[in-house]
Parts: structure tokens; C-alpha cells; sequence
């Protein structure tokens, strides 16, 4: 019984006779062409941006809780900061890195660590 692929837009071929890219990472983003998987790189793009959103989530919420602590203490200079982070935070999936990105290396590449944490994709 063979072992059948399908790509983002349910077109599928058997693995076996297919040209597949050995990371996974955006697999719902693979497109069929001839017997070449590739992946692409719009839906890559939306991919990895919702995965930052995915992982931003908590990250909002903990600044929120920190920024009603700046509020009940009047501390002006720790609630400017913490709007600049959760900014920061906000603009992250609108990152020039990841529309310039050209290649899943690259798109790889525009995860930001420092406002992120580790990268999904290392």
C-alpha cells in the first residue's frame, strides 16, 4: 500500500515517487508541482506568523499583569516600559524579516529570540 502526501491544496501523490523538503516545520504549507513538494513561501509566511502570536499570548498577558502593578504603584516609568514591550510584542508578526524573507531559511532566520524567547524552529 503506498504512502500518499497531500499538499496545502489536497493534491496528493505517493511519497515514494515524490520529492519531499526534510523539514516539516511548514508541512501545511507544501505545494504539489510534478512530483516536487516544495513549500510555499506566502503560506510559510502565515504560518510562522501565527506561531508568533501563538507564543506572544502569554508573554502579553504577564506584561498586562505587570502594567496593573505599574498603574496601582504610579509607577509612570515602569508602565512606559511595559508599553513599549507589549508594542514591541504587538508589531512582531509585521517584522520586515519575515516579508523579505525569500527562502525557509531566512523565514527561519527572522525569529527573534530577544523578544520571543527560543525559537519553535532551531
Amino acid at each position: 500500500m503506498a504512502t500518499l502526501i497531500s499538499d496545502k491544496d489536497g493534491n496528493t501523490i505517493d511519497a515514494s515517487t515524490a520529492t519531499v523538503p526534510s523539514d516539516r516545520h511548514f508541512r501545511n504549507a507544501w505545494s504539489l508541482s510534478g512530483k516536487v513538494i516544495s513549500e510555499d513561501m506566502a503560506e510559510s509566511k502565515k504560518i510562522f506568523q501565527t506561531k508568533i502570536r501563538e507564543v506572544r499570548q502569554p508573554l502579553l498577558d504577564a506584561y498586562d499583569t505587570d502594567f496593573m502593578k505599574a498603574l496601582e504603584d504610579s509607577d509612570t516609568d515602569a508602565q512606559g516600559k511595559i508599553k513599549t514591550a507589549k508594542k514591541s510584542l504587538r508589531d512582531a508578526p509585521a517584522a520586515k524579516a519575515i516579508s523579505d524573507a525569500d527562502t525557509i531559511a531566512k523565514l527561519k532566520a527572522a525569529w527573534d529570540t530577544s523578544l520571543l524567547g527560543a525559537s519553535p524552529y532551531a
